[in-house]
């Protein structure tokens, strides 16, 4: 099956598998900040991208307590959620930005530890650095306790790469992503060339085996110029979504799998979804008709044992 590249015309993005068998690559010695400043066109991101923040904040979204008393949810509410967001797609697989038919898929997850390693490109100040490398590195662990899934940051040979880079940093992408997944399809470079300022950021997960569902090398695009909690959440939801969480939903609330940007971070009923997603008792490649049952019974317990 070809490259699957999809975006969303928001803050984040979903992600799908490009299922093409990956090749090991190593991790490019990450080079220091440079010294020229910044350009006119990565200038412009940041002050956008700041003013964006800040409309946000002010209409009350971006919210960081990962729901309350205002956005209670019941098992059928998960159950539903989990269904749309995990078997469904919002681009069609192969496609690249066509709309998927509608029509479910199968469930994607990782079976392999997942290495969560973070590039930043040579415009990145020390500082923001050492923020993202923290907050990837505590998500990461967060994850692994939700999910039950080896998932780690750090790591000298990574399988989930986080590319954190500046307009003026794009350029070098493409020689990088060649390096990590030989034979990448054209198409999906592409998008890191020209990349709208609608996008903020996307993940792209690669499969195990030709036409498999076992996710094994997954690439994010984070832009450098977002402010703090914009990088944050693009952060929590590619890692999320790269994990096999690829959809989202208008009615999924409180979630970060919802383009209405009301939460930033990783909410509690998302983590329920992650739960599902990683429980042993559900495979990769299983239909939507297989595993309702199974997922439908394991949320009931979850939530009622949550209450």
């Amino acid at each position: 099956m070809v490259a699957d590249w999809p975006t969303k015309q928001a803050p984040r993005t979903s992600a799908r598998p490009e299922n093409r068998p990956p090749q090991p690559a190593p991790k490019a010695p990450e080079t220091e900040p440079s010294t020229p400043g910044p350009s006119a066109a990565s200038k412009a991101l940041r002050a956008y991208y700041a003013r964006l923040q800040n409309d946000l904040l002010v209409r009350g979204l971006l919210r960081t307590d990962g729901g309350g008393p205002d956005t209670p949810y019941s098992d059928i509410d998960v159950i539903r959620n989990f269904e749309r967001i995990a078997f469904y797609d919002e681009y069609a697989r192969g496609g690249g930005l066509r709309r998927s038919d509608g029509t479910p898929g199968r469930l994607k997850r990782w079976v392999q530890p997942v290495r969560i390693g973070v590039e930043f490109g040579a415009s990145v100040p020390a500082e923001q650095r050492r923020e993202d490398s923290a907050e990837v590195a505590r998500y990461a662990a967060r994850l692994g306790r939700i999910t039950g899934h080896p998932i780690s940051a750090g790591a000298s040979d990574p399988n989930f790469h986080v590319f954190i880079v500046s307009e003026d940093d794009r350029k070098t992408l493409k020689p990088r992503i060649e390096q990590i997944v030989p034979g990448v399809n054209p198409a999906a470079l592409a998008l890191f060339d020209n990349l709208p300022r609608a996008i903020h950021c996307f993940v792209i997960a690669f499969s195990r085996t030709q036409g498999g569902y076992e996710y094994a090398q997954a690439i994010a695009l984070i832009r450098a110029e977002h402010p703090s909690l914009l990088r944050r959440s693009c952060i929590h939801e590619e890692i999320a979504q790269g994990l096999g969480l690829a959809n989202d939903s208008p009615r999924a609330r409180p979630s970060i799998f919802n383009d209405d940007d009301e939460f930033a971070l990783l909410t509690t009923h998302d983590e329920e979804l992650l739960r599902l997603l990683y429980d042993p008792r559900l495979r990769p490649g299983m239909t939507l008709e297989e595993a309702r049952p199974i997922f439908s019974g394991l949320a009931t317990r979850q939530i009622g044992q949550a209450l």
